[in-house]
């Protein structure tokens, strides 16, 4: 298993510090994520909520970042192709991988916020085709010293991207998917996948995911060179007790920004109640101490189909300080343990089988 860090602010006035403070403050998560080792921070772009509303664009605290850090990869967690002029895009994330020595990963999306849409006068009906037209030209633009484009929204005259990314003949690729449609076409382009555990239930994403290594298949590409990442809410600490009250508390927090702001299944209708077993035993949310944390992470490895499991510890209002101190904590404690079995189960160890693991739920 590889870890990764999911970015998703969720941002609190009175409780979090000025934006400039909070600015500083993740480039400091980012810089430690690089010295504990993590292989990849992900950072969210969203729009005019205190929900993920503070990194607007990623790409310019990507840059950032890319100045503080020297291994960890830094990708997009989406670029949300149908807002903004593809060029602009090919442009911005361009200077991210060249800045970064050729660290960036490019995730792509539709989004899925209606404001959006709206402040931005995207008509709806055309998010679909509007993200197709833009992949094509970041592409083109990536690909090609010189390149030109005429479809249905974008008609750009011979030109070159200056600069082109480091990598070649582009930056990794990875789209936002959860259904078995969105998996498939994934696939038939050849890329990597990101999902997310708390807002679908195993069965959502269960045979989605197998769709995609399906797709991948049939168009000729190699599955073991492509990778799904899993996003997961996480909150370690040595005491079991001191982590249920942070996680359950920030996770509160978390989703009231989540349905005011309109995004995703949270806001279709009134939530059920809330259970808090079901979501450790399923692996939708890890907490604990390092133990149940591990356990926790079985539980997710078990329900759903991933090889990357990327954390997000800043999250519902928690203290940039002991943001830092979970981090370590996991690096140290929980990292470890998950990739050795990994290496003992690869190299035909019997470790037993994650489908006997019950979670301890603190």
């Amino acid at each position: 298993m590889r870890f990764h860090i999911h970015l998703l602010p969720t941002y609190f006035p009175g409780e979090d510090p000025p934006f400039d403070v909070y600015f500083q403050q993740i480039l400091e998560q980012v810089q430690l994520a690089d010295e504990l080792g993590f292989e990849c921070f992900w950072f969210t772009e969203h729009h005019f909520v205190l929900y993920g509303g503070p990194v607007p664009n990623p790409a310019v605290i990507m840059s950032a970042a890319a100045a503080r850090t020297s291994r960890i990869h830094l990708g997009s967690a989406i670029s949300i192709l149908p807002l903004h002029h593809p060029v602009q895009i090919a442009e911005d994330y361009a200077m991210v991988d060249v800045a970064s020595g050729g660290r960036l990963e490019f995730g792509i999306g539709l989004g899925n916020a209606p404001r959006d849409l709206e402040v931005y006068g995207v008509p709806r009906d055309e998010r679909r085709e509007r993200f197709e037209e833009a992949l094509e030209i970041i592409k083109l633009a990536w690909t090609n010293e010189r390149f030109s484009h005429q479809g249905r929204f974008w008609q750009i005259p011979e030109t070159s991207l200056l600069p082109r990314p480091m990598q070649r003949p582009h930056p990794p690729l990875w789209a936002a998917a959860t259904s078995r449609e969105a998996m498939e076409w994934a696939g038939r382009q050849g890329f990597n996948v990101m999902t997310v555990a708390h807002p679908f239930p195993p069965e959502r994403v269960r045979g989605a995911v197998p769709a995609w290594r399906t797709a991948l298949a049939e168009a000729g590409l190699d599955g073991t060179e492509r990778h799904c990442k899993i996003h997961v809410r996480v909150w370690v600490d040595e005491s079991a007790e001191r982590a249920r009250d942070v996680a359950e508390a920030a996770i509160q927090r978390y989703d009231s920004h989540q349905v005011q702001a309109g995004v995703g299944r949270l806001a279709q209708g009134p939530a059920p109640i809330y259970d808090w077993r079901e979501m450790l035993e399923q692996g939708r949310n890890v907490y604990g101490n390092p133990d149940q944390c591990i356990r926790c992470i079985e539980n997710t490895r078990r329900n759903y189909d991933f090889d990357i499991f990327s954390a997000t510890f800043n999250f519902g209002g928690v203290p940039h300080e002991e943001i830092k101190r979970a981090m370590r904590l996991f690096a140290k404690e929980v990292m470890p343990a998950l990739r050795e079995e990994g290496a003992s189960s690869a190299s035909g160890t019997d470790v037993g089988t994650t489908g006997g693991l019950r979670v301890a739920v603190p």
